[in-house]
């Protein structure tokens, strides 16, 4: 349980920032932007959930997202597809237009580096009642 403790804490990275992007997520998340790729084209950064957070559905235009989970229990689904369970270690690649989402389970933090490009467009929320069936 040590390692959750750890992550509450901010993980390697740092706890960063209340999520600026808020609004397209439920429960409480936070962003470490780390930096970016010298053409400015791709984002890196840690996104940490609290255990239920996740972030709304959304696809990513003209780009894709790569997911490094580095630490806890989490959920990643794209449309049409059962959710995925994601724990340390595990990579996630979403290529351009595809709707998904992703994030924490009922009972643990999680945390993952994302290395994005293009540009989202956020989408309705996960409702409970999908996310509770998981």
């Amino acid at each position: 349980m040590a390692k959750f403790d750890e992550l509450a804490q901010g993980g390697i990275f740092g706890e960063g920032v209340e999520n600026p992007y808020g609004q397209f997520f439920l429960g409480q998340t936070y962003l470490n932007q780390l930096t970016m790729t010298p053409d400015d084209q791709v984002g890196v950064g840690t996104v940490r959930f609290e255990p239920g957070a996740r972030n709304n559905w959304h696809i990513h235009h003209d780009g894709y997202q790569i997911l490094l989970v580095t630490d806890g229990q989490g959920w990643y689904q794209e449309e049409g597809k059962p959710a995925q369970a994601l724990k340390a270690g595990d990579v996630v690649v979403t290529k351009e237009g595809v709707k998904h989402w992703h994030g924490a389970q009922a009972d643990s933090w999680f945390e993952h580096i994302a290395l994005t490009a293009g540009t989202p467009e956020w989408l309705e929320p996960v409702d409970d009642e999908t996310y509770n069936k998981l």
